[in-house]
């Protein structure tokens, strides 16, 4: 029996779609029937596959599932090389006994899909240390977001986690490097955001982290997304050292956001981001965007609260030093 916590990522998503996200193995009318026998429940109740999920309700799973299935939010075990033990721990920022705190490397996805070969979620054995369950992941970054992750040390405290993340108790703070600047140097973006089909894609499907065949879109019908955003350093208005603190935690919020005002994240190709300005003196061309700071209240941990900040990606601090931004230190 497995009993999952939906995680900020997938709040707003039918509950039939974080099936076939998460458990790709099983089929649609094996989900059906279960639903209907109450086999399958949301906060102990029964649901319906149209329903709407949110961030930090539990998924009660009390059928089996196909061994296909290649989500691994539940405590299956999976052998880990030397290798990769040491890497993801070499990622660890924060731990206490209810959670860690991981630094994610631009370019590795959080879980796993067609055509990836490796996802954090697949070596979270290697971060278990002295607890009797694996890590549980209670919210997501995209692939070539990097920054700081929390992850949740045991069954309770994703719970509570879950719900702290739904709730807006937790503060996070990106730092973005963005095509030109914004008029007014601090503001906030109260703009909805939909999910539609992506026109470019003509109909080809995209790898689980960047969906190519999937949009997010400004949007009335949408979800209400809210960013509010400071310009720390500019260059000439070409471009901009920001930082972004998301009060929602809508799919690509931050990228669709900047890409509205007029201030695509650099590297950001999806939505309108270009590095062609700096592309002579070393900006790279991939994204810009990094999850630099997180605060958690001990309402929220369960224990201690946490406040802790992730160093730079290379490639951003190379962009910053030849762009001439000046960086904060803090």
């Amino acid at each position: 029996m497995d009993k999952v916590i939906i995680a900020e990522g997938d709040e707003g998503i039918r509950l039939d779609r974080w099936f076939k996200r998460h458990y790709p193995g099983l089929p649609h009318a094996l989900l059906e029937k279960n639903l209907r026998k109450g086999m399958i429940r949301v906060d102990g109740k029964k649901a319906k596959s149209s329903d709407r999920v949110q961030a930090g309700q539990t998924i009660d799973v009390r059928c089996q599932i196909p061994d296909v299935r290649k989500d691994n939010l539940t405590s299956n075990v999976r052998h880990l090389t030397s290798g990769d033990a040491q890497f993801v721990q070499r990622l660890v920022l924060y731990k206490d006994a209810n959670i860690i705190v991981v630094n994610k490397p631009y370019g590795l996805p959080v879980q796993g899909g067609s055509k990836i070969n490796r996802s954090l979620d697949d070596l979270l054995d290697g971060l278990k240390f002295d607890a009797k369950e694996r890590p549980k992941l209670v919210h997501r970054l995209d692939r070539d977001t990097s920054g700081c992750l929390v992850l949740a040390r045991n069954t309770k405290t994703a719970a509570r986690m879950g719900k702290g993340f739904a709730g807006k108790h937790v503060e996070k703070t990106y730092w973005a490097l963005v095509n030109g600047s914004p008029l007014q140097l601090v503001g906030t973006i109260d703009q909805p955001l939909l999910k539609k089909e992506n026109p470019r894609a003509q109909g080809r499907p995209g790898g689980p982290e960047g969906r190519d065949y999937e949009i997010m879109q400004v949007d009335p019908e949408g979800q209400k997304s809210i960013t509010e955003y400071r310009v720390i350093d500019t260059l000439a208005r070409k471009f901009a050292l920001m930082e972004l603190k998301p009060l929602t935690g809508r799919t690509h919020q931050l990228r669709v956001h900047m890409q509205h005002i007029g201030c695509p994240i650099v590297g950001d190709h999806k939505y309108g981001g270009s590095t062609e300005a700096g592309a002579a003196i070393g900006v790279e061309n991939i994204l810009h965007l990094h999850a630099r700071r997180i605060v958690i209240p001990a309402s929220v941990t369960g224990g201690a609260p946490v406040d802790v900040s992730a160093p730079l990606p290379e490639h951003m601090k190379k962009s910053f030093k030849a762009l001439g931004l000046d960086v904060p230190k803090k």
